[in-house]
C-alpha cells in the first residue's frame, strides 16, 4: 500500500481506511454504501420502499434486525402482522 502522501483516489483512502477497522464498523459502512448506490439509482424496482420513503435493501442478514428486536411500540401489531404477510416477496433458497 502507498503512503498516505502519495494516495490519490477515494478508493485508495478507503481501501486503507478498510485495512484498520472492525467489521462491526465495516457492516454499518456496507449498508450505507448500499443505500447511497440505491438513493443513486433512484430506488431500482427491484428495491421495496418503506412507508417513509426510504429503500428496503436486499441481501440484508437476519442480524441486521436483532438492533429492532423489543422495540415494538403501539397497539397496532396485529395489523402490521398482516400487512408483512400481505407484501413479503418469495424466497429463494
Amino acid at each position: 500500500m502507498l503512503p498516505k502522501l502519495f494516495m490519490t483516489t477515494i478508493k485508495e483512502k478507503l481501501s486503507l481506511a478498510i485495512e484498520s477497522t472492525p467489521d462491526t464498523i465495516l457492516e454499518q459502512v456496507l449498508d450505507y454504501l448500499e443505500y447511497l448506490k440505491a438513493k443513486a439509482n433512484n430506488f431500482p424496482t427491484d428495491s421495496a420502499m418503506s412507508p417513509d420513503g426510504e429503500p428496503i435493501l436486499r441481501g440484508s442478514q437476519a442480524k441486521d434486525l436483532l438492533k429492532f428486536a423489543n422495540s415494538w411500540q403501539g397497539e397496532d401489531f396485529e395489523e402490521c402482522l398482516q400487512l408483512v404477510y400481505h407484501t413479503r416477496s418469495q424466497t429463494d433458497f
